[in-house]
């Protein structure tokens, strides 16, 4: 694949796998695909759940200065905040270089970068790790213990991760998540779910007191190896934040498009 198609892929992989995820939320969700935009917006407190992205490629910077601002608007009529995903790479050199002066003008700000990575990386040895067991989401009482693990990683309040994916069949069901344990306490987590032939690794997460001993690389890897037995597939794709973004390239997922995610101001 060039840069491109592997930017391609990775946009694709945020507007189908999180189209799941917004109707999950609420069947009512906003999942529109605009000329340009897509919209994956469920309203909810999880700040992940409501999401905007830019889909067209090498659009020059009139046209992504129109979408930004386009895109604006549609959060500003939403009652709960959320991002706007940029995929650098699917940018015109221009629009890569002026985007942080749009967004002003648009009344966005920087909030936080990313980075999209891909590998053919299946299927993965089974992982181990010295202080932890794994155990598959399948209760509520587990799925509260992944949302609040994501809350507290990423500073949201615990209602934030709760109203995202408590409850939710789906994530009981169909997503392979999973939880890793330290001494009958859940510390990390990571999930796979299929989407358009990848298995797409979304929402992992480990406590503050707990990290940098190797818990975040195992569990992610736990997510792989069992999503990878029970589809077959050999493609993985993720999102990374820049806290994760040392870790996953030694499971064997390459960085492709840089990203930008960007709030409303205020």
């Amino acid at each position: 694949m060039t840069d491109l198609n592997e930017a391609i892929e990775s946009v694709e992989q945020l507007t189908v796998g999180w189209r799941a995820m917004v109707l999950d939320r609420d069947p009512h969700s906003d999942v529109r695909d605009l000329a340009g935009i897509a919209v994956r917006w469920a309203d909810c407190e999880f700040a992940f759940w409501n999401c905007l992205t830019l889909t067209e490629v090498h659009a020059d910077a009139r046209l992504v200065e129109q979408r930004v601002g386009q895109a604006a608007e549609i959060m500003r009529q939403k009652s709960r905040p959320g991002f706007l995903w940029i995929f650098d790479d699917l940018l015109g050199e221009e629009a890569r270089t002026t985007l942080g002066a749009m967004t002003e003008r648009a009344g966005l700000e920087y909030a936080f970068p990313g980075t999209g990575m891909a590998g053919d990386l299946l299927p993965l040895p089974e992982p181990v790790h010295p202080e932890l067991t794994f155990v598959r989401v399948t209760t509520d009482e587990q799925l509260e213990a992944y949302a609040d693990l994501n809350s507290r990683a990423y500073g949201f309040p615990l209602e934030a991760g709760r109203d995202g994916i408590g409850g939710s069949e789906l994530w009981k069901r169909e997503v392979h998540a999973y939880l890793g344990m330290r001494d009958g306490l859940p510390v990390t987590c990571a999930a796979t779910v299929e989407a358009v032939g990848r298995l797409f690794v979304v929402l992992v997460a480990t406590a503050p007191e707990w990290e940098r001993r190797g818990y975040g690389e195992a569990v992610t890897r736990k997510a792989l190896y069992e999503g990878g037995r029970a589809t077959g597939l050999t493609r993985a794709t993720l999102h990374a934040t820049a806290a994760g973004s040392p870790v996953y390239p030694r499971i064997g997922f390459v960085p492709n498009t840089p990203m930008r995610f960007f709030a409303l101001k205020g």
